[in-house]
């Protein structure tokens, strides 16, 4: 890879690199995103690479391993160009069947090809499934691409090429009010508007700023931003190239918590693919602007997604959050300007630029512009991750694309923005998807994490699970989100354990309250949503479970009577055998009978009934 002394010389290799790459050529993509490596996409990719050898294809087939391809729920998925045949649930064992079958022979493994579970229709190619056909791509268009680990790849789809229209054609004001004029917003969950950070950064007249990308991703569930870090990690390197120029910083960082290792190797190779190939360092492609990145890793603390404490954190400081106002982009790192935005936002940004605002600005709602990522998780046939316009619908969203609930069960709520979303019931399916609607019904957009529940879920207990999740992601500096948290928690483990009272219901409430107008940072005041939107929507729930001591879902152990039905038990004792404690007594062949007093409710007697005579209520 040259040191590019300038646009023309980019441009050229450019050109030089699309003219020796073959379109017609087999290709071999493997997912090496995070739902797949678990799988063992890395053994798929060996036993490819020996068949290839094996065969003398090596030299004609190019083998990569890319980065996420979405459907997770059927890893370890394979895509084949240029016929674009989509294979999933490839084992090593499956690779001589593809190589001979699709590679030399052109046709295709019916077995691994894509079959939707309603309607069992087979889908031969990426584009003819429903789960694909519904989405607009633009932050993940090149995931399933480029090999993450090649800066040619990245550069044969365009890559960089914004920088000579930012330099050369665009003044730093110009670019931030290119921005503006998309009205792109942060991704991250506050969805403030991006340009208007930008500017207020730039007005300071600080000489000494920074820009920094968050990709500290802590909610449960999601893994948006870590996909594209290892998926696309050029795309969030040249998006802070362009935003240190708009802002005029001089230095970057990359905060990626340490969960993240592979993030933080690709992350780490594209800088420094970077800075050899000129796209960081000293006198950008001969632009007079300097600009340089560096990578610091975080601990795992949630708190730290919040600005204040990951600058905290990055200072060397414990991850703690500060007051506001001042906002970093007056007083950020080291007391300096700085401009926060995530993953998703960056990679954004890019394409704005090469394609102009106005296009951006087409796609989404009136208040919310572009796409937005999701990583569609739960009670839903197709996991995986979704990049939709802003203001597709709940509905589009589970059932289009997620395709519908499985088991044939009843779609209860939705949960968006993390731990710190809301539950959105089923009355709202058809609710657009943007930053004002979800704040309507009393969730956020968050970073996009969108888990699915179905009937079998207690609304009680999902939130008493957040409650519990951000009581110990707390940092405990402030007393309404300390505090405030301890009590929910507590409130919560007497509701499920039959200790409730009718009381608790107020008491949460004005918690929540306090907690809302009073917590430092964000954690504190969004911590309310799962408690709020819970009580307002399945209040009926909170009731069964305080007034009947039951819960209607049957998940809350502590509330659970299993009884044995006399007319339907055989005496085959295998519930005596697996209770624990000794529960269980009866003789054999006759029915058995269940001490109430002995019993723990751990409801092995229920799974290994094979006459469905244990019945739990």
């Amino acid at each position: 890879m040259p040191k590019f002394e300038s646009v023309d010389h980019l441009n050229e290799y450019r050109r030089q690199l699309r003219a020796r790459r073959d379109p017609s050529q087999p290709q071999v993509l493997v997912c090496a995103g995070p739902g797949c490596l678990p799988l063992g996409s890395e053994e798929v990719a060996a036993a490819f690479r020996a068949q290839l050898e094996e065969r003398g294809l090596g030299a004609q087939v190019a083998l990569k391993a890319s980065g996420c391809h979405g459907l997770c729920a059927r890893g370890v998925r394979v895509l084949l160009r240029p016929q674009e045949i989509a294979y999933q649930k490839v084992t090593p064992d499956d690779v001589p069947e593809i190589v001979e079958t699709t590679l030399v022979g052109g046709g295709v493994v019916e077995r691994l090809l894509h079959e939707e579970p309603e309607t069992h229709e087979i889908c031969r190619h990426k584009g003819d499934i429903p789960f694909y056909r519904s989405q607009q791509a633009i932050v993940l268009r090149k995931l399933d691409v480029i090999d993450p680990e090649s800066l040619d790849d990245y550069l044969a789809l365009g890559g960089y090429r914004s920088l000579r229209k930012i330099f050369f054609e665009m003044t730093p004001d110009e670019v931030i009010e290119a921005v503006e004029r998309s009205g792109l917003r942060g991704r991250g969950g506050g969805g403030f508007p991006t340009g208007r950070k930008w500017r207020i950064c730039r007005d300071t007249g600080d000489p000494v700023k920074f820009v920094i990308c968050n990709g500290d991703e802590g909610d449960p569930g999601a893994f948006m931003d870590r996909a594209v870090m290892e998926g696309d990690p050029h795309a969030v390197i040249e998006g802070m190239i362009i935003g240190a120029y708009a802002v005029g910083a001089r230095r970057g960082y990359i905060y990626v918590r340490h969960e993240y290792p592979l993030a933080v190797k690709r992350l780490q190779l594209a800088i420094q693919q970077a800075r050899e190939a000129g796209f960081l360092g000293r006198n950008i492609l001969r632009s007079g602007f300097d600009f340089d990145i560096q990578i610091s890793q975080g601990s795992g603390a949630f708190v730290c997604g919040e600005e204040t404490a990951l600058i905290a954190s990055i200072e060397g400081h414990i991850g703690e959050p500060m007051p506001r106002p001042p906002y970093p982009a007056v007083s950020g790192l080291f007391g300096q300007p700085t401009i926060i935005n995530n993953v998703e936002t960056w990679a954004n940004v890019p394409e704005i630029i090469n394609m102009g605002p106005e296009w951006f600005a087409a796609i989404g709602t009136e208040g919310s512009k572009g796409t937005k990522i999701f990583s569609l998780v739960g009670a839903v046939h197709h996991s995986g991750l979704v990049e939709v316009p802003m203001g597709t619908t709940l509905r589009q969203i589970v059932f289009d694309i997620g395709g519908g609930i499985p088991g044939g069960k009843a779609f209860k709520a939705v949960q968006t923005g993390g731990p710190s979303g809301g539950c959105i019931p089923a009355e709202f399916l058809d609710l657009p998807v943007d930053y004002d609607s979800l704040q309507q019904v009393g969730s956020i957009m968050g970073s996009g994490g969108l888990i699915v529940m179905d009937e079998t879920s207690c609304m009680v207990d999902v939130a008493r699970y957040f409650i519990g999740f951000l009581y110990e992601e707390s940092c405990g500096k402030c007393t309404p989100c300390r505090e405030g948290l301890k009590q929910l928690k507590k409130i919560y483990e007497d509701i499920t354990h039959g200790r409730g009272e009718e009381k608790h219901l107020t008491l949460m409430e004005d918690l929540c309250a306090v907690m809302a107008s009073a917590s430092i940072c964000g954690l504190g005041q969004s911590a309310v949503n799962p408690v709020l939107s819970t009580l307002k929507y399945f209040r009926h729930e909170y009731e069964a479970h305080i007034r009947d001591k039951k819960c209607p879902a049957l998940v809350c152990r502590p509330l659970l009577k299993y009884t044995i039905d006399p007319e339907t038990c055989t005496g085959c004792l295998a519930c005596v055998r697996e209770c624990p404690v000794g529960a269980i007594s009866g003789v054999k062949k006759e029915a058995q009978e269940i001490d109430q007093e002995l019993c723990i409710k751990c409801g092995l007697c229920f799974e290994v009934c094979q006459f469905d005579a244990v019945r739990r209520e």
